[in-house]
């Protein structure tokens, strides 16, 4: 997969994916991930990127033309590119974009805010999608962007040194995941469930589908609405609504 970033901050970006997963799946070729200082195509020799807000108020908004500049001389051809816009009037991220833009064959593009905004001519002619990854106000779309991008290499079939890793993480099936546990067994008094020990793997995979059902039930219940059970998961939650009464 390509993805560029397209940022003033670039070390940001750069110390992130010089490590971990992300790093080991560059190394493997399985992904590129180009950084791109924003202040380089600039036209003016302070290289400045926002200016004053029309109309007044408080912040600098960033001007359009570093990113029209941009876009035109790298990625001229629509086609070939998906810029994304990190902006809390987009679509809020979660698993199921993660795996559409896995999917995807065009070169990713982030461009990330600074400052109050980005000016609104960036967002109506260049952006071919928004997102947002939460409800709150961070202070620019690098990390934002990072987010994206680290759960989308996890979807990358060979990024992980367990492809089952992906499969069982939390929210790859809807739900919470399980709990997990490693040596020792026992620990100050907290032993590991037995079931966990026994080397059956048909009673591990029910105790963990178990525990996932009970959490996601417990934690995040809005997890359920809209999903359609099996019988073997609904005959699952019957068993915790008993164990709790």
């Amino acid at each position: 997969m390509r993805f560029s970033v397209v940022t003033i901050f670039p070390d940001i970006v750069h110390a992130y994916i010089g490590a971990s997963i992300m790093k080991r799946a560059i190394a493997k070729g399985l992904l590129t991930v180009n950084v791109h200082d924003l202040r380089h195509y600039t036209s003016d020799r302070h290289r400045t990127v926002d200016d004053y807000p029309y109309g007044g108020g408080a912040g600098m908004v960033m001007k359009p033309e570093p990113f029209f500049s941009i876009t035109r001389e790298l990625w001229p051809d629509k086609g070939s590119r998906k810029i994304i816009l990190m902006s809390p009037k987009g679509r809020k991220f979660n698993q199921d974009i993660a795996m559409e833009l896995s999917g995807e064959t065009r070169e990713l593009v982030f461009f990330c805010g600074r400052y109050e905004a980005i000016d609104e001519r960036v967002h109506t002619c260049l952006a071919d999608d928004e997102l947002s990854i939460g409800d709150y106000v961070l202070t620019g779309g690098e990390l934002p962007s990072l987010v994206i991008i680290d759960a989308v290499t996890r979807l990358i079939p060979g990024a992980l040194g367990d492809s089952r890793s992906a499969e069982y993480d939390s929210f790859s099936c809807g739900l919470l995941d399980f709990p997990h546990y490693t040596r020792p067994e026992n620990f100050e008094g907290m032993a590991v469930p037995g079931v966990l020990l026994s080397g059956n793997h048909a009673d591990i995979d029910r105790w963990r589908r178990k525990e996932s059902l009970r959490i996601t039930m417990l934690k995040r219940p809005d997890l359920f609405e809209g999903r359609k059970l099996s019988s073997d998961d609904e005959n699952i939650i019957k068993e915790i609504k008993e164990d709790s009464e």
